[in-house]
């Protein structure tokens, strides 16, 4: 096979698979589908797909987040696809859910007790559905008396804000409420942080896939 149109079969493949890809695709993950590539030269073929979707002034952009490349519309095509659709149709984050996803991530690991100490209110709630939409997980455990979990954000997070890494979040001052104080002392104290086990792990992705009360009476309840 001539070795110019493997490349650009290679090249046309990789593009492909960054549309099909839901979520930002990984290098180590392409890597294991062209295990004849270095990471550095699958890099390089992305870099000319993205220069060759920005050469053309395509409406669709390949960009890097979440530590992968993603597909996305051209940034010139914002105002235009909102008055298609009308609405946005990314889920907005309550105020109570931001306030205390910014206080996961400036503050991450931290404690369920941490976040209630800096917003002052019952965190329950809102920590519970953070973490159904994917935004903050159970990272580990910390060692003060309970052994209480302590939470991060994830990758989605970083893919839902745009961001490459937690370097680029915004500036305090612009996340947060100027009356949330996050540099008060933690409430839970000093303490090692140990991650999950894998048998915590295991119990904890069971217990999210298994529906409440609630919601398993509802799925029985007649047509």
């Amino acid at each position: 096979m001539d070795q110019n149109l493997e490349s650009e079969q290679i090249k046309s493949t990789i593009e492909s698979l960054i549309f099909i890809s839901e979520k930002p695709l990984l290098l180590d993950d392409l890597k294991k589908i062209f295990e004849n590539l270095e990471t550095a030269q699958i890099r390089d073929i992305i870099e000319i797909l993205k220069k060759e979707y920005e050469g053309r002034l395509s409406g669709i952009r390949i960009v890097e987040m979440a530590g992968g490349f993603h597909m996305v519309t051209a940034c010139e095509s914002a105002e235009i696809i909102k008055k298609f659709y009308k609405i946005k149709h990314t889920e907005k984050l309550s105020g109570p859910s931001l306030e205390t996803l910014a206080i996961v991530a400036y503050k991450q690991p931290v404690t369920r007790v941490d976040i209630e100490a800096i917003r002052g209110v019952n965190v329950d709630g809102v920590v519970k559905s953070l973490t159904e939409k994917g935004l903050i997980r159970i990272v580990g455990r910390k060692e003060v008396i309970g052994r209480p979990f302590v939470y991060g954000t994830t990758r989605q997070f970083m893919d839902y804000f745009g961001l490459k890494s937690l370097d680029e979040l915004p500036k305090i001052e612009d996340f947060v409420p100027s009356d949330l104080d996050l540099n008060i002392n933690l409430a839970s104290g000093e303490g090692a942080i140990t991650p999950l086990t894998k048998d915590e792990e295991a119990t904890l992705n069971a217990a999210a896939a298994t529906p409440s009360e609630g919601e398993a009476n509802e799925n029985q309840k007649p047509a």
